[in-house]
C-alpha cells in the first residue's frame, strides 16, 4: 500500500488507498487545482486532524499550507473532479459535477478510509458558468457548521481547514477566495447515480452501485435483491438524519439531488441555518423564493429526492413495485426516529399514546410566539425545579400554563428524579448551536484579518452540551440585528 512521509522526523505515514479513482474516467476528470495566491491559514480543525491521524501541528510543515490551499500535492494524491448530475430546485439540471471542488485522494484511517477534497479549488470542467471559487465567508460557514453538526452528533461530512487569499472574487461583492478542505468516508451524491443513468451508461451506474455496496453497504450484497436494498438502506439513513435535522433546529436550505449523500450525510453547507425564533415555515435560502426547502418541507423533500434515487436504480432494480417498496420504511422510519429524539428532548425514556400530542402541541406553543427554540428546549431541562425560567419565555401565559400541566403529570407517570432527568436532557438539548449571528460575526472579524473569533467559536462548538459560562454571550436570545441576514445559494 503506498504510503507518504508526512514530518520529519518523528515522520506520520498515511496509507492512501484511493478507490474511487479506481472506478475510471467515466466517473472524473483528473486534474490539478489552480494555484491560490498568497495563502495564509485561517482555521484548522484538531479534532478533525486526529480523526486523519495527523500530529497536533501538521499544519507546521513547510508545505501543507500549499497542499491545503491546491497549490501543492503530497505523493500519493490523485486530484480529480467528479462528473454528476441532479435536479435542483425539484428541475432537472442535467450534468452537474464537482465545479469547485477537487478530491485529492482518500487516507486509510483507524476508523475507516476517509477522502481529502477542497472546496474552492478553481475552475474544473464541470463549472459550467462559475469560476471554481469560493469566498471567505461561506468557507468559514462550511467549516464551523461541518465541525458544530458532528459535535452535536448528527452525520456529517467534516472540515479540516481553511485557507484563505487576497484573490478577489465576485459575488453579489467583490469577496476575497478562500479553500475549505473537507474529510468524508465518501462524497457520492444521489446525483453520481443520475448522471450514469440519465446517460444510459448502465454498466458505470452498476459499477457504481456495486462501489457502494462493497465499501459502505455490505449487507446488501447477500439480499435477493442488492439494488434494492441498497434503496432501502439509503432510505434508512436519511429518514434518520432528516428526524436529527428537525429535532434540532436545522434548515439545510439547498436539498438539491446532488446535495443529497448517499451514506446520509450532511454535506454541501450553503445557505443553511438554526432555528433561532420556532417557525416551521422558516425559509433560510433567500434564493428559495418558493420556499420549497423550508424548515417543515425538509421530510417531504428528502422523501422526493429518494424517489430521484430510485428512478435513476430503475436500471438495476428492474420493477418499479420493488423499488417503491424500498421506499416504503421512510414513511414509518422518520416520523418514529423523529418521535423518539423529541420524547429524549423532552426528558422522556418511556412511551405512551398521547405522546405525540404533547410533543406536537409544544411546537405549536413554540411556533404561536416564535419562541426561541433552542433555549425553551435547554430551560425545560429545569422545567420540575425553576417551571419560572420556561413560562417567562411566553406571552400567553394561560396557554403555557395548560401545556405545562400536561407535561408535568407526564413526568409525574414518568417517575424517576428530577436530579437525574435534568443532566439527561442537557446531553440532547444543546446550549450552543451555530446561529447565523454568530457566523456573521466571526466572518466580519476574519474579514478585517483577525481569525481569532473563528479559532474561539469553533472551541465552543465543539462542546455544545456543555454550560460553558465564559461563553454565556454564545447561547443567549440573537440580537436584534440577526433577523436581518440573509443567505443564499453563494454562501
Amino acid at each position: 500500500m503506498p504510503v507518504m512521509d508526512l514530518l520529519e522526523p518523528d515522520a506520520l505515514r498515511l496509507s492512501w488507498t484511493n478507490r474511487f479513482a479506481s472506478l475510471g474516467p467515466d466517473f472524473y476528470t483528473a486534474l490539478p487545482a489552480e494555484p491560490l495566491p498568497r495563502p495564509h491559514w485561517v482555521a484548522r480543525s484538531a479534532d478533525c486532524a486526529a480523526l486523519l491521524g495527523l500530529p497536533a501541528h501538521w499544519w507546521r510543515r513547510d508545505d501543507a499550507l500549499d497542499v491545503f490551499s491546491g497549490n501543492a500535492v503530497w505523493p500519493e494524491m490523485r486530484p480529480l473532479a467528479s462528473v454528476y448530475s441532479g435536479h435542483q430546485f425539484g428541475v432537472w439540471a442535467g450534468q452537474l459535477g464537482d465545479g469547485r471542488a477537487l478530491w485529492l485522494g482518500e487516507i486509510d484511517t483507524p476508523r475507516g478510509a476517509m477522502e481529502v477534497q477542497l472546496k474552492g479549488s478553481g475552475h474544473t470542467p464541470y463549472s459550467r458558468m462559475g469560476d471554481g471559487r469560493a469566498v471567505l465567508r461561506s468557507s468559514i460557514r462550511e467549516f464551523l457548521c461541518s465541525e458544530a453538526m458532528h459535535a452535536l452528533g448528527i452525520p456529517t461530512t467534516r472540515a479540516l481547514c481553511v485557507t484563505g487569499s487576497p484573490l478577489a472574487v465576485r459575488r453579489e461583492e467583490i469577496e476575497t477566495a478562500a479553500v475549505t478542505t473537507r474529510v468524508a468516508p465518501s462524497f457520492i451524491r444521489f446525483g453520481h447515480f443520475e448522471h450514469f443513468a440519465s446517460t444510459g451508461q448502465h454498466d458505470a451506474l452498476k459499477r457504481l452501485a456495486d462501489f457502494v455496496i462493497d465499501g459502505w453497504y455490505e449487507a446488501c450484497r447477500e439480499a435477493e435483491l442488492p439494488y434494492a436494498a441498497l434503496l432501502e438502506a439509503v432510505s434508512l439513513r436519511t429518514a434518520r438524519l432528516v428526524a436529527q435535522w428537525q429535532a434540532v433546529g436545522f434548515c439545510h436550505g439547498v436539498m438539491n439531488t446532488d446535495n443529497m449523500s448517499i451514506l446520509g450525510l450532511t454535506i454541501d453547507y450553503g445557505p443553511y441555518g438554526f432555528l433561532d425564533g420556532f417557525d416551521p415555515n422558516h425559509i433560510c435560502n433567500h434564493s428559495d423564493h418558493q420556499g420549497r426547502y423550508a424548515y417543515a418541507r425538509q421530510p417531504s423533500i428528502a422523501y422526493w429526492n429518494l424517489h430521484a434515487l430510485a428512478q435513476a436504480l430503475m436500471p438495476l432494480i428492474g420493477e418499479v413495485d420493488l423499488a417503491l417498496a424500498a421506499l416504503e420504511p421512510y414513511k414509518t422510519i422518520f416520523p418514529q426516529a423523529l418521535l423518539d429524539l423529541m420524547r429524549a428532548k423532552l426528558g422522556l425514556t418511556t412511551s405512551e399514546d398521547d405522546d405525540r400530542a404533547l410533543i406536537d402541541d409544544w411546537l405549536k406553543l413554540l411556533a404561536s410566539e416564535r419562541t426561541d427554540y433552542t433555549i425553551a428546549l435547554r430551560r425545560l431541562a429545569h422545567f420540575a425545579s425553576d417551571p419560572a425560567s420556561v413560562r417567562d419565555l411566553f406571552v400567553d401565559r394561560a396557554a403555557f400554563d395548560r401545556w405545562a400541566a400536561r407535561y408535568a403529570a407526564r413526568l409525574e407517570r414518568e417517575g424517576g428524579s428530577d436530579a437525574e432527568r435534568a443532566p439527561r436532557m442537557e446531553r440532547v438539548n444543546p446550549k450552543f448551536v451555530l446561529r447565523n449571528h454568530l457566523a456573521e460575526t466571526a466572518i466580519g472579524r476574519a474579514r478585517a484579518g483577525d481569525f481569532a473569533e473563528t479559532e474561539r467559536l469553533l472551541g465552543v462548538l465543539m462542546r455544545p452540551f456543555d454550560e460553558q459560562p465564559g461563553s454565556a454571550a454564545d447561547a443567549g436570545f440573537p440580537p436584534e440585528w440577526a433577523a436581518g441576514i440573509e443567505v443564499s445559494c453563494s454562501s
